[in-house]
């Protein structure tokens, strides 16, 4: 009996040793799929392989963040703020997953619950770019004093002047202004909606100060000469 125990026991451990050799060679011959997807553009396939490497290593699997990073870039922001809630419920002050979660949620229309969220973010990081989407989607839904504080506070807040916002100009154009420039002229279309005229006027001289070539800042301050 004591020898068929000891038979049974190696046994057992000799099929644990296997199965971890197995899963481990699983997974890395999913991430050289991964790898090899990627390197032809192959999301698709790519993102099946992250699902299996998530199956294999449990719910703590970074690929997690992986695929929202990727259904964002492929302007898929439903499976992208799935994926970035399950991240934030192993890691609820996940920065990035938070600012995936909010622009999905705002590229989905629901401003009010990505308005939420870049509260939660800017308390979190008081960085002037989630301010700045913050007093954004505070004015997009009418909340012009809360906006207005919010800008204010953004307005202060140093900044390096790297990151870039778009501007939808007319139907066909856009334009790339320095956020430095976007933040007054953010102040100025809140201002005037407080019937802060001359603020406004001096907010949209301070973004054409940094971006002289702002066409949206330009037509609002000419509108109120």
């Amino acid at each position: 009996m004591k020898i068929l125990y000891t038979v049974l026991v190696v046994a057992m451990m000799s099929f644990s040793v296997v199965a971890q050799s197995s899963k481990e060679e699983a997974i890395a011959l999913e991430k050289k799929i991964i790898a090899n997807a990627k390197q032809i553009g192959d999301p698709d396939v790519a993102s099946y392989s992250m699902y299996k490497l998530i199956a294999l290593e449990g719910d703590n699997s970074t690929y997690k963040d992986s695929l929202a990073y990727m259904y964002y870039s492929a302007g898929k922001y439903g499976s992208c703020f799935m994926m970035a809630n399950e991240v934030l419920k192993r890691e609820p002050k996940h920065k990035t997953m938070l600012e995936l979660k909010g622009s999905s949620l705002e590229s989905l229309g629901a401003l009010d619950k990505a308005m939420e969220v870049y509260q939660e973010l800017f308390e979190l990081t008081n960085n002037n770019y989630h301010g700045y989407n913050l007093a954004k989607l505070q004015l997009s839904m009418k909340k012009f004093e809360d906006a207005y504080a919010t800008i204010k506070k953004v307005e202060g807040i140093n900044d390096t002047g790297n990151i870039m916002v778009t501007f939808s100009i007319n139907q066909t154009h856009t334009q790339q202004i320095e956020l430095l420039a976007a933040i007054p002229y953010l102040k100025g279309v809140i201002e005037e909606q407080l019937d802060k005229i001359d603020e406004a006027k001096i907010s949209y001289q301070k973004a054409l100060k940094i971006e002289p070539k702002f066409v949206l800042a330009k037509e609002n301050f000419d509108k109120l000469n």
